[in-house]
């Protein structure tokens, strides 16, 4: 005898059809969402800061780190030469302090050198103020570790006398974590070294 109902059976099958296509559809849809947060999550973190025009670093904002490493390499060599040279009797260990920070042993080396030559004694004994005048760098940002060539010019003040210098200074940067306040740009100065050291003409 027919009947206008369904039969059951039939009912039950179309519904389980339909609650398995649901739970793959849900499934994929999960999984798929999940990969893109993943990538997207992944992008921010490599793009998570940037630079401002005097080659600060500025966390969280959202820019390509290559499109601005040459920019935070110059900055981060300009902080540490003023850290290292733009010093007097009052700031040289909080100034030499914070430049260790920005490179590796090849720096405290040099620190080390300076200090047993009595450079920071003869600072004391005379108060003599040595402040930076302009640091300018060239690097290549092509190949790691990244090669730079820095021009330092700077001032000792002897009282009555003052004497101008001009300083050239060469070494590599490496990449390392960023670690706020300390070495914000991420860069490691290594194999530091002192070229050039020449006494300017004063006017």
């Amino acid at each position: 005898m027919k009947t206008p109902y369904k039969d059951i059976y039939s009912v039950l099958k179309l519904n389980r059809i339909v609650v398995l296509a649901v739970i793959i559809a849900a499934t994929i849809i999960s999984v798929v969402a999940i990969l893109l947060v993943v990538r997207e999550h992944k992008h921010m973190i490599e793009h998570a800061f940037a630079i401002s025009t005097e080659g600060h670093v500025i966390p969280l904002k959202l820019v390509s780190q290559y499109e601005n490493l040459e920019v935070e390499a110059l900055a981060h060599l300009e902080l540490f030469h003023k850290y290292f040279y733009n010093i007097d009797a009052s700031n040289y260990e909080r100034q030499l302090e914070k430049a260790l920070w920005l490179g590796n042993s090849s720096v405290d080396a040099l620190y080390r050198q300076k200090k047993s030559d009595g450079v920071y004694n003869r600072l004391l004994q005379y108060s003599l103020v040595q402040k930076v005048s302009s640091v300018n760098s060239t690097i290549q940002i092509q190949t790691l570790p990244y090669t730079f060539q820095t021009v330092t010019v700077f001032e000792i003040n002897r009282g009555a006398i003052i004497d101008r210098y001009e300083l050239t200074t060469t070494g590599h940067l490496i990449h390392v974590d960023r670690n706020f306040p300390n070495n914000t740009h991420g860069l490691l100065i290594t194999d530091f070294f002192e070229n050039t050291l020449r006494k300017l003409e004063t006017n």
